[in-house]
């Protein structure tokens, strides 16, 4: 089949990939510059930085496969066993890593001895929470809700659960769904001790997003997508702002539900529906360079700042990640470069002894949505049988993440592979 693809994030990337490799030719179309969507590159003061801090776990299986299939894995770093290096002001740092022969929920217990930031008693808490961890939540909780209900006090809500679950879900925890947390908590931090070993890419970002972007037939950037032709039974093509009509036997959108609403004008005769209930939260990142190395070894948490992690990219060079930074997105660079500076010179004596040589800040104001209580996500298929929809927001099971990317993404070419092969004996009926 001729199938366009609309969106050239990771989404579109992970279908583009599979249906190519099926046999099928690709058109992926995307309206921006550069390939990668939410997960790309470009560059900064001639320095090619990523558009925000992406990173792996062990347990993000169809990321890894995805980018094992394009030949780059020796390109990912993981880390051998889960720990973290967790930060405070004024205080020395504290270290959280999972030990291996241990039941699930105990893992992370034995450090917990020596885990500063948390008092005894906060310590007991967290163990009966991550233990409470493989029980339903109530239906439309919040997971604030839930540690509240599970005895789960002020300490150690900042000193661990705020650590994991809002950089995950990049929301406060009184706005996501309890059943969205639970399940990062259950697959990352109370299930195999290796499943949340964290990594990220050795190559900028956009380096993964081309070398999927060249299993398409062809790829057009820059290039806008407005609308559908449709006959109300299937569609036939898209159309570009440019007046241009691309044809196609199958349509995959991998785009945010916004843009999608639009595309489709009338979202609720393809069977989708509630798209304007997503709501979004953005992401800052600050990066740093400092005339000598400074900062944590590969990355830390921060508790009780803006700054949730701190990732050293290369020697003297720190990306500090701010999530759920609606408050923080619209400052001027300038601002935000000072006040990391500032927050990561109280945790880190080396940062305050070293000298700032510059710094840049990236923005996505919308960059992941809300998992809100009651939030409904829809699936690949619509009422057309040849139109599919992907994205990270989409029902994968998984946050709003590179992994759910992927997952969403393939979905979507399983989709249109099961309505080519149902539409095979109709098309060689018309032929015979």
């Amino acid at each position: 089949m001729r199938v366009v693809i609309v969106g050239g994030g990771l989404a579109g990337l992970a279908a583009t990939c599979r249906l190519a490799d099926q046999g099928h030719e690709v058109t992926l179309v995307e309206r921006g510059r550069l390939l990668g969507g939410k997960a790309t590159s470009f560059t900064v003061e001639g320095v090619e930085v990523d558009n925000g801090q992406h990173v792996h776990l062990d347990c993000c299986t169809d990321y890894l496969d995805f980018v094992d299939a394009l030949g780059m894995s020796d390109q990912l770093w993981t880390q051998p066993r889960f720990q973290v290096t967790v930060l405070r002001r004024h205080a020395p740092s504290s270290r959280l890593r999972a030990t291996r022969g241990l039941p699930a929920s105990l893992s992370l217990l034995p450090s917990f001895a020596l885990y500063a930031p948390l008092g005894t008693a906060a310590k007991v808490q967290v163990a009966r929470g991550l233990r409470a961890a493989s029980r339903a939540s109530e239906p439309g909780e919040t997971f604030g809700s839930w540690l509240r209900r599970h005895g789960q006090g002020h300490a150690a809500i900042a000193g661990f659960w705020e650590i994991f679950v809002v950089p995950a879900l990049n929301a406060g925890l009184d706005e996501v769904d309890a059943a969205a947390a639970l399940f990062v908590v259950r697959t990352a931090l109370a299930g195999d001790p290796d499943a949340a070993r964290i990594g990220w890419s050795r190559v900028p970002l956009a380096r993964i997003a081309e070398a999927a972007g060249r299993r398409a037939h062809t790829v057009r950037i820059r290039t806008s997508v407005v609308s559908l032709v449709d006959d109300g039974v299937s569609v036939a093509g898209v159309r570009c702002a440019d007046g241009e009509t691309i044809s196609a036997d199958a349509v995959v959108l991998a785009v945010p539900p916004a843009r999608l609403a639009t595309i489709l004008g009338d979202a609720a005769a393809y069977g989708l529906t509630g798209l304007d209930a997503f709501r979004t939260r953005a992401i800052v990142d600050v990066h740093l360079w400092f005339d000598a190395p400074c900062g944590p070894q590969e990355f830390a948490a921060v508790i009780g700042s803006p700054v949730q992690w701190v990732f050293q990219k290369q020697p003297g060079y720190l990306c500090c990640s701010l999530s759920a930074a609606d408050g923080l997105v619209g400052r001027p660079e300038s601002e935000l470069v000072s006040l990391c500076h500032a927050e990561l010179a109280a945790v880190w004596p080396e940062v305050a002894s070293a000298r700032l040589l510059r710094g840049a800040a990236t923005r996505d104001p919308e960059a992941t949505f809300i998992p809100a209580p009651g939030l409904r996500r829809p699936g690949p298929a619509t009422s057309r049988p040849n139109l599919v929809v992907a994205g990270a927001w989409t029902a994968t099971g998984w946050p709003a993440t590179m992994e759910s990317a992927v997952r969403s993404g393939r979905a979507a070419a399983r989709t249109v592979a099961a309505s080519a092969r149902a539409a095979a004996p109709r098309l060689e009926a018309v032929h015979g």
